[in-house]
């Protein structure tokens, strides 16, 4: 098969590496891809959102498959164009992507259906946002921008004054964009986060191994949000229990509710799951792999990525058999200084041969380009994602900051603590 790849950073880095990996692929095209995803792909310098360019690329090198896992380009159709076109895409279609595009809808839905979440309210209007928090609020408390803001619109406020301010920031000044048009005011859920990511094929789901994200910059998860600088799996604290209370309470009525919303989700379906005194509840839904959650659950999956995503594009996935491997995955990642803020680009990185040759270790570029002289530079806030497997949990993450030490480029800035919380087991 030839199979074009949409996006370039280091969650299609990693799917660019499993589908290398399959019985099925012949040529694989990555657009617009990275420096590290040239090393197994070739890279066409198309942009995620230009979809007439994509939908002629693809025609003219007669691509068998295309896939796409970013949420801008989900969330505005681009599955919806190349079918079509005639064009085979795994992914989330327009409609049922909105389960990420709108976290209004998400919240609407789940009360709708009864599926556990954070108690909630929903603003278009600043002034009474604003209000609510003045008269009925209880802190701390969460601001979450509706739209899509790049997994960063989420405010964790501690009181009534950062409360206001942060209003201020989402919804007059539109610090996230469109995607501050609504807000939600969300009650603040405490216990441990899990990221439970499935194939979905609009009725059945296959649940992929467990993982937990770290979001904020800073050690001992201080700081602002970021996109992610860090995971592991599989999550010990996501239990036989939590995972047979989920199955009954979380993934099937997810998939059930779309469904009876004329809204069939096909595709990968991402659970941000608090496992929370009461059990767990849903905290939010991504319509796509997890990013860097994919960095430590595919290279730990033993069946063949493709033949996965044909059986959800074919409604047949009830007779695949998804497996992994039995041992762990740590992803440490690499950012820039200043990261998620204000950061220079174009640093020269040194050390990626350490890599080279090497099915326990792996250097997932994030944000990387060649310069004109065809050194490898930083081009982005998350540039590297440095991921290690072993037999157990403990021994990945040592390996994991053993293989980062290799890495160098100026201002290379990283967590010390990711999976601190698995000395607690």
């Amino acid at each position: 098969m030839k199979v074009l790849l949409v996006g370039g950073g280091g969650r299609e880095a990693a799917i660019a590496a499993s589908l290398k990996k399959s019985a099925h692929v012949d040529t694989l095209y990555c657009a617009p891809g990275n420096a590290g995803i040239a090393s197994c792909a070739e890279c066409v310098p198309i942009g995620v959102m230009e979809f007439d360019r994509l939908i002629a690329f693809a025609k003219e090198k007669a691509i068998d498959l295309a896939v796409c896992s970013q949420d801008d380009p989900l969330c505005a159709g681009i599955v919806d164009a190349f079918e079509g076109a005639g064009i085979p895409m795994f992914g989330t279609r327009k409609n049922a992507a909105i389960i990420e595009g709108s976290k209004a809808f998400s919240k609407d839905l789940m009360k709708k259906y009864g599926i556990p979440t954070a108690a909630y309210e929903i603003f278009t209007d600043a002034e009474k946002a604003e209000d609510y928090l003045k008269t009925m609020a209880s802190f701390p408390i969460v601001l979450k921008a509706s739209g899509l803001a790049l997994g960063k619109g989420v405010l964790i406020c501690r009181n009534l004054e950062e409360a206001l301010a942060g209003v201020q920031e989402i919804m007059l000044d539109r610090k996230f964009g469109a995607a501050g048009t609504q807000l939600v005011i969300e009650e603040f859920m405490t216990g441990r986060e899990v990221s439970a990511l499935a194939f979905c094929d609009g009725k059945t789901y296959k649940l992929m191994s467990s993982s937990q994200d770290h979001k904020r910059i800073g050690d001992g998860d201080t700081g602002l949000n970021t996109g992610g600088m860090g995971t592991f799996s599989p999550s010990p604290f996501y239990t036989k229990e939590i995972d047979q209370i989920c199955r009954e309470t979380i993934y099937q009525k997810t998939l059930d509710a779309m469904a009876a919303e004329g809204r069939p989700f096909t595709g990968v379906l991402y659970f941000g799951l608090m496992l929370t005194k009461d059990g767990p509840k849903v905290v939010e839904y991504n319509t796509r792999f997890g990013d860097p959650e994919t960095q430590v659950v595919l290279p730990r999956m033993k069946t063949d990525l493709v033949e996965v995503m044909q059986a959800c594009m074919n409604g047949t996935l009830d007779q695949i058999q998804l497996e992994f491997e039995d041992n762990a995955a740590v992803c440490v990642v690499l950012a820039s200084g200043g990261y998620p803020e204000h950061y220079e680009k174009g640093k020269v990185i040194t050390g990626l041969e350490h890599f080279e040759g090497r099915d326990d270790i792996f250097c997932f570029h994030a944000g990387t380009k060649f310069d004109e002289n065809g050194n490898i530079v930083t081009n982005g806030g998350r540039v590297l994602d440095i991921v290690a497997k072993a037999k157990d949990l403990k021994s990945a993450r040592a390996k994991a900051y053993e293989a980062a030490a290799c890495v160098h480029f100026d201002g290379a800035y990283m967590r010390h603590d990711i999976g601190r919380a698995l000395d607690e087991i």
